[in-house]
């Protein structure tokens, strides 16, 4: 345990958001997304896990992990297929998630099914959260920290 930092976010998690440099991606998925053979793609090349629901891992994640003020898609979640305008209760709850970390509303920009599945095998790494509700699927681009940030 270290002070500070979410009791979630294990060794493993730690070091990948660390190593992460701006611009590089990071897949946050619930347990049906074909997270192995994703990840055995990505920069980092094995899956990391934290069994907790999606919301408390981006919660977690969010607390130490900027997102990219350079673009408009820093913050995406999987539509849903035939429905891209609806937003499950688990969206709404990552959605608060990221509004809270941010300390303002950051709108989730949606990405149809497999094009959320091509940009997760460009990502620094895919992190598959205990979240059984379907399109739990998440993509964050890390920003910046400025060099008098604490």
């Amino acid at each position: 345990m270290l002070k500070g930092i979410n009791p979630l976010l294990n060794a493993d998690v730690l070091q990948a958001l660390r190593a992460m440099g701006h611009g590089d991606d990071l897949i946050i998925a619930d347990t049906n997304f074909p997270s192995d053979s994703v990840a055995r793609q990505t920069a980092l090349g094995r899956l990391l896990r934290i069994d907790a629901p999606a919301a408390e891992v981006v919660k977690a994640v969010l607390s130490l992990y900027p997102l990219d003020t350079f673009v408009d898609d820093a913050a995406a979640r999987m539509e849903i297929v035939g429905k891209p305008d609806e937003i499950p209760p688990v969206q709404k709850e990552v959605q608060k998630e990221v509004d809270a970390a941010e300390g303002k509303s950051w709108p989730m920009m949606a990405v149809e099914r497999y094009a959320f599945y091509e940009r997760a095998k460009q990502a620094y790494c895919v992190i598959q959260t205990g979240e059984r509700r379907f399109y739990g699927c998440f993509a964050f681009r890390k920003g910046v920290v400025p060099p008098d940030a604490e």
